[in-house]
């Protein structure tokens, strides 16, 4: 397998405070990654990074020249009250290819129809975004992501807030592209669910504490690391590099991760 994206000594943070320190590693084409962590441990600034919203502070992360990138940030950043109809968020999928001001062809058309019918919203085109509940809101939005087609697809907690049923039929359909040899990161909160469903997971506490098979992963002692960790996080420490003597940064060195420890799960 080869790189889809590649993490180099990456920092990611906002007005010079850090949020994600210190990250190496890839994330291989086609392989279905859950990035996980307690509130403020980075994930969302992840993505952010990925996507190329947010610049790195120091380090790297790039993305294979070859690969399209769809992403679903969470829930909470999208405007509900925006006069929209389903038919029209879902096309918004289509403005990589067709551009913002591009005629819909009859493919396309049908695009949305069969990406619709996918997430089980069939017959929904002309409802208006601001009366679908939580769980056909998220069906929309895969629908959305659905006709991109790109090959590497970021997902940011959508299992939030939304009903079982829903959360079954939208981690089928992370199977069905990850089946299909897309590369998938998502944000999970759910451990049980990332235990069931992901091969591999990443879990953050601002710096990285493990990466590699989920169930070595996710361990009672890489969780209590995770805890200790972002537990004793500075908020109002200044941006560091390694080694430079705050509390922080004492587990830098032992955070780099390459293909071997990936392999066996632990750094």
């Amino acid at each position: 397998m080869s790189a889809c994206v590649t993490f180099d000594d990456l920092t990611l943070g906002y007005n010079s405070h850090p949020a994600v320190h210190h990250l190496s590693g890839v994330v291989q084409k086609g392989s279905l990654t859950a990035v996980v962590g307690a509130n403020g441990s980075g994930k969302s600034t992840l993505m952010k990074g990925i996507v190329g919203v947010l610049k790195p502070m120091s380090g790297e992360c790039s993305v294979a020249p070859d690969i399209t990138v769809a992403y679903l940030p969470q829930q909470s950043e999208l405007d509900r009250s925006f006069p929209a109809r389903v038919v029209d968020l879902v096309s918004m999928g289509l403005w990589p290819r067709r551009g913002l001001l591009g005629r819909h062809r009859a493919e396309d058309r049908q695009a949305v129809a069969d990406a619709l019918s996918a997430v089980g919203l069939e017959g929904f085109q002309q409802r208006p975004i601001d009366t679908l509940s939580g769980g056909q809101l998220q069906r929309a939005l895969f629908a959305r992501v659905l006709v991109q087609n790109a090959n590497l697809i970021l997902l940011d907690e959508p299992f939030n807030a939304i009903d079982a049923k829903t959360v079954a039929d939208l981690v089928a359909l992370i199977k069905r592209w990850h089946g299909e040899e897309r590369t998938v990161i998502v944000v999970v909160h759910d451990l049980d669910l990332v235990r069931q469903h992901f091969p591999e997971a990443l879990l953050l506490a601002r710096g990285p504490v493990a990466w590699g098979e989920a169930r070595k992963t996710l361990s009672p002692d890489n969780l209590l690391r995770a805890r200790q960790f972002h537990e004793a996080w500075d908020e109002d420490a200044p941006w560091c590099a390694p080694g430079d003597g705050h509390d922080h940064a004492d587990h830098h060195d032992h955070h780099h991760h390459d293909h071997a420890t990936r392999q066996q799960g632990l750094v």
